[in-house]
């Protein structure tokens, strides 16, 4: 079978124990969910994920990045082809106001890096539930700051595995969009410049909005994030919470009796479920608002065959 095949090149460049066949992607989405991919790999090195993008490219495989799996929603039929994921790209280098982290840094940890070392303009970050990756590619804001803010320049690979430095300008980041989703290139590492901060309000800062994330998301149960995007002139989360859909849902999916935002697997959800209970969600918000409710998260792979 051409995923034998696949595998046996891979592990010319790659240690096999970062090469897999098969691999259940339930174990890899903060949904818990999801089917197989063909062949899943995890480079340790920037080499070797060139390595893998060039590959899929030459032999026309389908590549899919997954970045830590916050911001996905995987079918029950899982992936075809080549899954890469960047998790063990996850260095952190601070030198004075600069900082380059790695895709696979989740921002959670970058944000508590830089904070512990007195640097502020990432505090907005401290409960982003994703990877440097993920951030960059949709230029991830909370509590009043994005990305773009502090970005300076990211290293990427495109399409074809060719390795090069997009400057702030270059990646075009509006909201929850960047070029990197529009080229489908791969996020390598980021540059940010921070300022010089007071130890005390930093912290403070992120005291104050891990509590505010904390008390008002449904952490306890595994979710994609916050599914929908902001509409022009509305919160996403009210209109739902104003349908009267909290609670509601199929399967084991439901939407969040905590923050309407946010769908959660409460008990052993299908991704069937889960996408039945998003466009539920936007069928019900539309006829009552007649407002079409944009998706943030990325719907990937393939529907069980019947």
């Amino acid at each position: 079978m051409a995923k034998q095949q696949w595998y046996q090149d891979l592990i010319t460049q790659l240690d096999p124990k970062n090469v897999k066949i098969d691999e259940a992607l339930n174990l890899h989405t903060m949904t818990r969910m999801g089917g197989v991919a063909d062949i899943f790999v995890t480079p340790e090195t920037e080499d070797e994920a060139a390595f893998t993008v060039q590959y899929a490219y030459k032999k026309d495989i389908p590549l899919l990045l997954l970045g830590n799996g916050s911001n996905m929603v995987v079918r029950d039929g899982g992936v075809r082809g080549i899954v890469l994921r960047l998790e063990k790209l996850n260095k952190i280098m601070i030198n004075g106001n600069k900082v380059i982290a790695e895709s696979g840094a989740d921002i959670i940890d970058v944000s508590r890096a830089v904070a512990s070392e007195r640097l502020t303009g990432l505090e907005f970050a401290c409960g982003i539930p994703g990877s440097i990756g993920g951030a960059m590619a949709m230029n991830a804001g909370a509590y009043g700051g994005e990305i773009q803010d502090v970005i300076v320049q990211s290293t990427v690979l495109t399409p074809s595995g060719e390795k090069i430095i997009l400057s702030k300008e270059d990646l075009e980041l509006g909201y929850r969009k960047s070029i990197i989703t529009k080229k489908g290139y791969y996020v390598l590492s980021a540059e940010f410049e921070l300022a010089p901060g007071i130890q005390e309000e930093i912290d403070a800062k992120i005291a104050d909005l891990t509590f505010q994330r904390e008390s008002k998301q449904p952490l306890e149960y595994p979710s994609a994030g916050s599914v929908f995007k902001r509409p022009p002139g509305y919160f996403a989360g009210k209109l739902i919470q104003d349908s009267g859909l909290q609670g509601k849902g199929y399967g084991g999916a439901e939407v969040s009796t905590k923050h309407a935002g946010f769908i959660i697997n409460k008990n052993n959800a299908t991704a069937t479920d889960y996408i039945s209970t998003i466009e539920m969600v936007k069928e019900v918000v539309k006829k009552n608002f007649d407002v079409e409710l944009e998706l943030e998260v990325k719907i990937v792979g393939e529907n069980v065959d019947l």
